[in-house]
Order: structure tokens, then sequence, then C-alpha cells
């Protein structure tokens, strides 16, 4: 028998007990390394100080910081088959889903909510990146629909943030009918004469950006976001050759005519209330320096 246990009294035995840090107390740069405690890096909207890296923030955080107030009305989305392929590798679909449910608290890849943003009504769908690499399924693909077909029927502006690795595999041909789907609501948006703006974040990428990612009125991009249908590795390993720095990055997008803008997650909601009450002919508000951002609960 241990003497500690035997001899030392409770309380110097707590205090020599080892004590779990949580993972996620300290959060490290993936570009220069530096710690950064994570409540620090929550109040800086997930961005790092001093290289200005944007590391990836959840659906739910990303609507609260910007609808104003941080209120907003989630939408109800349709219900799709779980598993229809029965498709199975390593392990199960439904089983890779169950992990995705309990690990990010959401249903699915994408949220899509209504609210006020700079006083004026806006349709918002989030990509998730966390549940399962932000991948487009029929579930994902019908939020996007019905987060389009909301913004028309209700006459506000859609943004779409995006964040995804591409198409769900699992899903087969069931996930690339959502690119054809989800471009035919964008169009009936445009019918009803309503911007549709879209934000890519880090990183968006294969069908994904084949389809409603790169079709809006207006192409934001945060700084250093990957963008691109198939990734670096795969072209270079294709063509053989050595690609340029920075390709598929933001900032090389916008230097070719790609994107509209790269906007720093700090500036961000203020541009989209700009540009959603430019394109809906919305009188300006009057100029009170930056739009407060809503914090988080």
């Amino acid at each position: 028998m241990n003497w500690i246990s035997n001899v030392v009294r409770p309380k110097i035995r707590d205090f020599l007990a080892r004590r779990e840090v949580p993972e996620n107390l300290w959060v490290k740069c993936p570009e220069t390394g530096q710690m950064v405690f994570h409540k620090d890096l929550e109040a800086n909207l997930y961005v790092i100080p001093a290289s200005g890296y944007h590391m990836r923030m959840d659906a739910v955080t990303r609507l609260k910081n910007t609808f104003d107030d941080g209120a907003y009305e989630e939408v109800t989305l349709p219900e799709v088959a779980t598993d229809p392929l029965k498709f199975r590798d390593e392990r199960r679909y439904v089983d890779r889903l169950k992990d995705a449910r309990t690990k990010t608290g959401y249903q699915d890849a994408v949220k899509v909510a209504t609210g006020l943003l700079t006083e004026l009504p806006v349709t918002i769908a989030v990509q998730d990146f966390g549940f399962m690499g932000g991948s487009l399924g029929m579930a994902a693909g019908e939020a996007v629909v019905k987060g389009l077909e909301t913004a028309a029927e209700r006459g506000t502006p859609f943004i779409m943030f995006a964040a995804s690795g591409g198409a769900r595999m699992q899903e087969g041909i069931l996930s690339l009918m959502q690119m054809p789907r989800t471009t035919a609501a964008i169009q009936e948006l445009r019918e009803a004469k309503k911007p549709y703006i879209v934000v890519l974040t880090n990183p968006t990428t294969g069908g994904v950006t084949a389809s409603y990612a790169m079709l809006g009125d207006i192409q934001i991009a945060e700084p250093g976001a990957l963008i691109g249908f198939a990734g670096p590795r795969v072209i270079e390993q294709t063509i053989r050759e050595k690609l340029p720095d920075g390709f598929q990055r933001a900032e090389y997008l916008r230097e070719h005519g790609m994107i509209d803008m790269v906007v720093h997650r700090h500036e961000l909601r203020d541009t989209l209330g700009r540009l959603c009450r430019m394109l809906t002919k919305a009188p300006a508000l009057p100029p009170k320096g930056r739009l407060p951002r809503p914090q988080a609960a």
C-alpha cells in the first residue's frame, strides 16, 4: 500500500493529485506556432492576434457574430434519408454520422437562419467544416436550397458562408445531384431580384466550389482561405509542374479576378451590412463607426 494513501492528510493528497488540463485551453497558430489562450482567441473572433491567421469558426458562433445582437431564428430544414446507399468503408456511414452529430451537436453540415443585419432582414446559411469536413450531401444540399427558397419567399438577401472539402463520397451520385439543385435554386433567387453574397472561408474546395460557392453576385473571401476544385498537391502531380506561391489562396484569386474582395473577419460584418443595403437599395445607416460585434452566449 502506498504510504501517501495511508499517511498524507486528504487535503495534501488532493493537492498532490494530478489535475487534468482541458485540451482546448491553448490553441497553436498553424503558421507561427504561437500559443494563444482559447478565451482570448474567442474574443478576437478566432483570429490569431500576432499573425492574423483566421482559424475555423463553427456555425453557431458565426451566426451569433453576424446577426444584430446575436439574435436569429433557425429555419426548419427538410429531413432526408440517413444512409440511402448503405455505404460502408472502414466504418459504416451511419456510425460516422452519429459521431459527427455527437461531436458538433448539429444534424448536418449546414445551418440556415433569418434575422437582422444592420437592421435589414437577411437569410444566412453557414457550412461547418467540423461536420465531416463540411461535405455536401443530401442534407446539406437541402439546407442550401431551403435557405435560397426562404430568401426568395421573404424577399431578403441571401448570404452563404462556404467551408467544405467537397461532395460527400458516402452518398455517391445523390451527393453530386446537389450541385445542379443548388444552382437552380440560385437562379430562382435571381428571378426574385434578391442579392446572393458568398463568403469563402478556409477551405472551400471540390463540388461546393464547382457549384453554389462561386455563383454569388458578390464573392468575398477571408484572408488566406484555400479556394479551388482540386487541391494544389493533386494539380502538381497531374501537370507535373510547380505551382506559383500562394496559388488557390484568397489573395491570389483576387489578383486574378476570381473573387471581388478579401475581407478581414473583423471587418466582415460591416462589409456585409453595407453590401446588403446597397444591393437592395435600402437607405444607408448614419455613420457610427464600426458596428459593435454581438457577444456570443
